[in-house]
Parts: structure tokens; C-alpha cells; sequence
């Protein structure tokens, strides 16, 4: 849709543009007149639900600042709902809660025009924009249903269908399919019972289809087309002395090949899985040690990135010191597949690493994209404090990655108790991996506690403790799972609970506050 349409002439000045929650007070007074026999306008909670739902599908017309018309719209997966479907089921009640990013219809949820601007076509910029909407998102069509509220005059001696051909013939006139047919719209069956308080349709309403003819498929075919399924290798490292940089890079390597030869699509590291380094020479602080691992950074994320490279598996290198500016922070890197990098500031540092290691968190927050789908990262401690990933979870994140560094059971559990929470509360994947064994020569890192794991969201298409798989405490190993990205969509709008979608987005939510 294209904002601020500007139409001047000496009486009026038309405004088409998106729909803010500071325009409720014209909304509520022209849906009041609109709808006087339909409960007039929405509660403003289911507004702003809209709005924050899918700011971009809700357009308005305004004149001379004030709204005159209006139009809102959902995209759903059309296939969840088929023809036979209810208002209410459709739209979430009308909070958009069934909205799908990723669905391929732009459903109609209302349009409406001031009585005092009808004969001014304002109803067929209204349905042009959402054409424009349909076409710039590549979905296949808009589908609505429609009332017919001149069939009160009809019902006694006409059948729903009956009536529609007439109107179709042009021997009925009715304000809102006659209006709908003229904007190529074609009925494709009556729906009964789709608004059962319309008295005036008598609860029926039409199925109408508009279909969007440049609207692109974009099957890839055999190559290249975005799975739906990711398979992810956590790798739970034991800690033990090396003597130089390739030897840690050796280590790493075997990791790497080893869960390539399993066909992995992500490799998960530790935090702070060079730690070993830091035993190479003697120091006299903890301050010096943890400096020193930092000069060794970036030969070891150049040397992984190469490693993601020749055995094709993005890799997540677990998390380093890098000192920029003069000051130490916590940094997990991406070294994705194509030879691409980026990377995951930790945005918490503990109170032993301010203490010991003056190390300072970072300030922005990232989900990233993969050839497999939208990731995050949060190192550790960061995935105890849940809005982190909830403004993840807003940016579309299916799996969160969490690689860790805990000494105790008890510290332990503080990372596997949120990150379950973190799972169910934002319906995604989880996957944490930490470290095992001992360093008698590192200051700080003489034990360490660990048991990797990838959770679940908790519902009947998941495992029924609501985890993938978890390796044995302190040992060594791999941990391969498979993950169905298709499932999570499927929880989003069918689950037992909707946590995501049930969010009283009118009431509350959570924003960054560092542009």
C-alpha cells in the first residue's frame, strides 16, 4: 500500500494511510454509526490487538484529519480454516490472534465508509490498497466474507443462493455484494452462519475471492527451497589443557567433522570454550589471563569460519573475549556456511565476571537468519532475564541457542530451568550446551557442570516432559535432534495453549529502548 495519498479539492483533503491507535476516537464514532445494529464499534483492546497484530494490513481514509473509512485485514493459512469457517474463527474474534506471517491469504476482516462520503468511491481505494497490500506480499488472494443485508427483504421468498444470482444479474441491488462484485470480487459459496448477530443477512454471508494474478509461487524446486525441518548438533566439551591455538582448533575440528559427516545444520559450542588457552602461560591476575584468551580470538573465529566453509554446517563458536575499545566483552559468534559472520554480544554479564574480569555487556540484540530459518543467541546468563527472547520471539525466532559455562549443579539449573521456560513461553526450540572436566591451571575454571540439551514447547505434537534430548551430566559428547520448524507454526494457531498469539498485546509489551 502506498501511504499518504493526498486528494485535495476545495472541500475535501483524502488522506489514505495506515491506521494508528491515536485515530480510535474517529474509529469508535464512525463504526458506532456503521454498525448501530451490530454492537457499533470495537472495545479499543481488540483495536490495538489489531494494530500491533498487523499494523501493516490496517488503512484508513482521512479528510481533513479526520477518519472516514476504513479497512482491516489478517493473513492467515488458509488451508487451517477451508471455506466453512465463522467470522470469529477466522479473525481471532477479531484480535488477529490466527494472524500467519508466513500463511498466502490476506483475509478481509471489515471495510466501512462514512454514509456521509458514500458516492465518493472511497470503498474502491480502500479495496485497490488491499490489492497493492496482496500483490507487494506475494500472497495468492484476498478472501472476505460478505454480508448481504438486503436479503431481509428477500428471505421469505428467496434462498441465500437464489438471491446472490439476482444480485449477480443485476435485478437485486445490495450495498455490500453488488459493491463487492463491481471490484472483481467472485462468490465462491454462501457461508452460513458467519455472523450470526447480522440479522439483516440472516447469519449468511458470501465466500468472495479476489485472486492476485502476479502472485508467485516461487517453487524452487529441487534445490534451494527453505526446509521445514533442522537438524542441530550441540557438542558438550570437555575442558582439558592445550598448548597452543591448533590444538584447540584441531579439537574444534573434530566436532565440526563429526557432526557434518551426520549432516548437521547447526554446530553449538560452549561458552568460553577456549577457556584452555588461558593455561598456556602463567599470569599474575585473573584480569591478565582473561586478556590474554582475548588476543587469541580472532585467529580462532577466522579459522572456524573457514571450518563452517569446507564442511558445509553453520557453526555457532560457542562464546569469546574480545576487547574493543579498551574494554572486555562477551561475544558468540555465527559462522554461517556461506562464509558469512556475525555475532551476539552477551548483553549480561554475572556479577563474577564484572567482578574478576571488569567485563562489560553489550547493547544490541539480534535474531539472525539461516538457510534453515530465524535463529537468536543468549550466552548463558542472558537467557535468564525473559525479555531478551521475547523480543526475539517478536522477530520471528524459531530456535534459540544458548551456549553456557556453569561450576555447580545449582548454577546449572539456573540456565536449564529458564531456558525450558523460554521454549514454552515463546514456542520455539531451545538448545543449550556447556562444558565439562577441569583446568587446575586456570584461575576461576577449575570445575564445571554440565548436561546439553535441546527443549521443546510444551503440547501434544511434542515430547511429554517438553524435551528433545539431553546428554548424560559431565561427559563428553555429542547431542544430534531433529527439529520440525512446520510444528511450531501449527502450535502458534492450534495449540492446547497459545501463548504468542493470547498475549494481551492491548494491556502490555516489551520494547528496546537502545535505537
Amino acid at each position: 500500500m502506498t501511504d499518504d495519498i493526498l486528494i485535495d479539492d476545495p472541500e475535501h483533503k483524502l488522506n489514505l494511510r495506515h491506521l494508528k491507535i491515536d485515530d480510535f476516537p474517529d474509529l469508535k464514532k464512525l463504526m458506532d454509526r456503521v454498525y448501530p445494529g451490530l454492537g457499533g464499534c470495537w472495545p479499543e483492546k481488540i483495536v490495538r490487538s489489531q494494530l500491533n497484530v498487523f499494523p501493516d494490513g490496517q488503512i484508513c481514509i482521512e479528510d481533513h484529519g479526520v477518519v472516514v473509512a476504513a479497512a482491516f485485514t489478517v493473513i492467515v493459512d488458509y488451508d487451517k480454516f477451508g471455506d466453512q469457517h465463522t467470522y470469529d474463527e477466522i479473525t481471532g474474534n477479531a484480535y488477529l490472534t490466527t494472524h500467519d506471517p508466513k500463511g498466502d491469504v490476506l483475509y478481509g476482516v471489515d471495510i466501512f465508509v462514512s454514509p456521509d462520503y458514500r458516492g465518493m468511491r472511497l470503498g474502491r481505494r480502500l479495496y485497490e490498497a488491499r490489492k497493492e497490500l496482496c500483490q507487494n506480499l506475494n500472497l495468492k488472494a484476498i478472501i472476505a466474507g460478505g454480508r448481504i443485508p438486503n436479503y431481509k427483504d428477500y428471505a421469505n421468498t428467496l434462498t441465500p443462493q437464489a438471491y446472490i444470482e439476482q444480485v449477480k444479474r443485476k435485478d437485486i441491488y445490495d450495498p455490500i455484494l453488488t459493491f463487492q462484485l463491481s471490484n472483481d470480487f467472485d462468490v465462491k459459496r454462501v457461508l452460513k452462519n458467519y455472523l450470526p448477530e447480522d440479522k439483516e443477512s440472516h447469519g449468511y454471508a458470501t465466500l468472495l475471492e479476489w485472486t492476485n494474478l502476479y502472485y508467485d509461487p516461487e517453487k524452487s524446486a529441487l534445490i534451494g527451497a527453505t526446509p521445514t525441518t533442522a537438524r542441530i548438533g550441540c557438542i558438550q566439551w570437555q575442558m582439558r589443557p592445550f598448548s597452543s591455538v591448533e590444538d584447540l582448533i584441531q579439537q574444534v575440528e573434530f566436532f565440526i567433522d563429526a557432526l557434518s559427516d551426520y549432516q548437521c545444520d547447526m554446530a553449538l559450542f560452549p561458552e568460553f570454550f577456549n577457556a584452555p588457552l588461558m593455561g598456556i602461560e602463567n599470569h599474575q591476575s585473573s584480569i591478565d589471563s582473561i586478556k590474554a584468551l582475548a588476543e587469541y580470538s580472532v585467529e580462532i573465529v577466522e579459522a572456524i569460519s573457514r571450518l563452517a566453509v569446507s564442511y558445509n554446517i553453520n557453526v555457532i563458536a560457542g562464546s569469546i573475549p574480545i576487547i574493543e575499545d579498551g574494554e572486555l566483552l562477551n561475544i558468540a559468534y555465527l559462522c554461517r556456511r556461506d562464509g558469512t559472520v556475525d555475532s551476539q554480544y552477551k548483553i549480561h554479564p554475572t556479577p563474577h565476571e564484572k567482578r574478576a574480569w571488569i567485563m562489560q555487556g553489550g547493547n544490541d540484540l539480534k535474531v539472525f537468519d539461516t538457510d534453515f530459518g530465524k535463529i537468536g543467541i543468549l550466552i548463558c546468563y542472558d537467557v535468564e532475564f525473559p525479555e531478551l527472547a521475547r523480543l526475539q520471539s517478536e522477530q520471528g525466532m524459531q530456535i534459540l541457542f544458548v551456549p553456557f559455562w556453569t561450576d555447580t549443579k545449582n548454577g546449572y539449573l539456573r540456565v536449564r530451568c529458564c531456558a525450558q521456560a523460554r521454549a514454552i513461553e515463546n514456542e520455539c526450540y531451545v538448545a543449550i550446551a556447556g562444558s565439562v572436566g577441569n583446568l587446575p591451571k586456570v584461575d576461576g575454571a577449575d570445575i564445571q557442570y554440565a548436561q546439553s540439551a535441546v527443549f521443546s514447547p510444551s503440547d501434544f505434537s511434542f515430547p511429554h516432559d517438553a524435551i528433545m534430548a539431553e546428554t548424560t551430566p559431565n561427559t563428553e559428547m555429542t547431542l544430534i535432534v531433529d527439529l520440525d520448524l512446520e510444528k511450531l507454526n501449527k502450535l502458534q494457531n492450534e495449540g492446547s495453549v497459545r501463548n504468542f498469539l493470547d498475549r494481551r498485546r492491548d494491556l502490555y509489551k516489551i520494547e528496546w529502548l537502545r535505537k
